[in-house]
């Protein structure tokens, strides 16, 4: 495939590798020589301001992918095939599809002045997708398939990339033990509090954790192994390993034994990556440090990671992991809503809008999170089911990659998280067993 333009940019080749890679074995090649484009016998794209022939697929370019600031752009979405679409334009499409899906994979509007969060993060109630109804949707994969589609009818003889769709199971272990090893002094505190506010069941079960008479409510990892061997799959595993304890940061202490034998034991059988705390955003010293605990513990190298309470703010925090040697980021998503953030549902590397460069890293997108729909959305388990297959079944619509974020805590056995145990069990048995069953097959 050969793409004209009249004049390259890095937001161009971005893009269209970007595309490239979605739709085709072999990348999609750009020139600018208009008498090497009209004498090319094979099938070619036209993304510039005038069209030369029928026989070309033509796209009229919109200045975005030309330009070399930051500014806010005037969006008109607009129905096209049952779903959204902007920067409207002329050709065999309607729309600009490489300027709008750079516009939704580099998070554009976040490097524009916007409002926070409660935790100074990006608030998905001011993303175009949220303000347009499209955030439950992977756009650009949708996008994706009109080209194709498009593109068939120019050139029947086009052979696509048939991607498999991939189901990645994730957990954040923000604290992987409630009342194990916190001391005599910390547990019947925490029974007298427990007392005070006349939660009789959690001071029960707490006392009976210390007395060795039950298991820990948030210490569902054998049970987890299990369902894994089950469902023949292999999740990754992020550690919270801050060294002092602050607001957000609440994992279990990092000189305890038990709690650096479960982080070998996990490197060791499947991928480990960093959960950055909340106070490395801050202490940018931190993050290094806690990357390097990690891998003295787990003997193995850390390059991939997700941003604890998804404390994501572009650009910094990218390039910040890029420093460190993270290869691989599992933070684009919400930490307030689940959805497409990025309105994608498959990795591509992330882009640098600032500085105006790919970069090396690569961008894992999760769809759903527990968190978000318990604390965030106030969802049942019931009702947190369907969104979770709601989300399965799109993302594996359109071959991409799903990925959803667990909790320990959230399916333990803590009375205040009830039903969400069983819930995760369905989704793994009838659902996520049967897909690996079947790839297997």
């Amino acid at each position: 495939m050969l793409l004209y333009t009249q004049k390259e940019s890095a937001r161009l080749s971005y893009i269209v590798d970007f595309i490239g890679r979605e739709l085709f074995a072999s990348p999609i090649s750009i020139t600018t020589d208009a008498d090497k484009f009209k004498k090319h016998q094979g099938p070619r794209i036209n993304y510039s301001e005038r069209d030369f022939s029928e026989s070309e697929f033509y796209i009229k370019c919109h200045p975005l992918l030309f330009e070399f600031d930051i500014r806010k752009q005037d969006i008109e979405c607009f129905e096209l095939n049952f779903h959204k679409a902007f920067f409207a334009t002329s050709g065999d499409l309607p729309f600009d599809i490489f300027a709008a899906s750079f516009y939704l994979l580099t998070r554009y509007e976040e490097y524009l002045p916007h409002p926070k969060d409660g935790y100074g993060r990006f608030d998905s109630s001011h993303s175009l997708a949220f303000k347009e109804d499209f955030l439950h949707e992977p756009l650009v994969n949708l996008w994706l398939e009109d080209l194709k589609k498009a593109l068939l009818r120019k050139f029947p003889e086009l052979l696509f990339r048939q991607p498999a769709f991939t189901c990645l199971l994730t957990y954040d272990i923000d604290m992987a033990y409630a009342y194990r090893y916190k001391g005599l002094l910390v547990n019947s505190a925490g029974i007298l509090r427990s007392l005070l506010k006349g939660k009789v069941k959690e001071a029960g079960q707490r006392w009976r954790v210390i007395r060795k008479k039950e298991r820990d409510p948030y210490d569902c990892f054998e049970w987890l192994d299990a369902l894994h061997l089950y469902c023949r799959v292999k999740p990754y595993y992020f550690f919270l390993v801050a060294k002092k304890k602050g607001m957000y940061d609440k994992n279990n202490s990092t000189n305890i034994k038990p709690f650096k034998d479960l982080i070998e034991y996990y490197a060791h059988m499947y991928k480990t990556g960093l959960h950055p705390s909340w106070q490395s955003g801050d202490d940018h010293s931190l993050l290094k440090e806690e990357k390097e605990w990690l891998e003295v513990v787990s003997s193995e190298d850390v390059t991939i990671s997700r941003q604890h309470y998804i404390r994501l703010s572009l650009p910094e925090t990218y390039r910040r992991l890029l420093k460190v040697g993270i290869e691989k980021d599992f933070s684009m998503g919400y930490g307030d809503r689940n959805g497409f953030r990025a309105s994608v549902c498959s990795s591509y590397l992330w882009y640098d809008l600032e500085k105006e460069s790919p970069t090396s890293l690569w961008i894992y997108p999760f769809c759903f999170m527990d968190a978000n729909s318990y604390f965030e959305q106030k969802l049942t388990p019931g009702a947190a089911y369907n969104e979770l297959m709601r989300y399965y079944s799109i993302v594996k619509k359109h071959r991409g990659i799903f990925i959803s974020i667990w909790h320990n805590n959230i399916l333990g056995t803590h009375p205040g998280f009830a039903g969400w145990r069983q819930m995760y069990e369905l989704f793994m048995k009838e659902t996520v067993y049967w897909d690996a069953y079947n790839d297997h097959g």
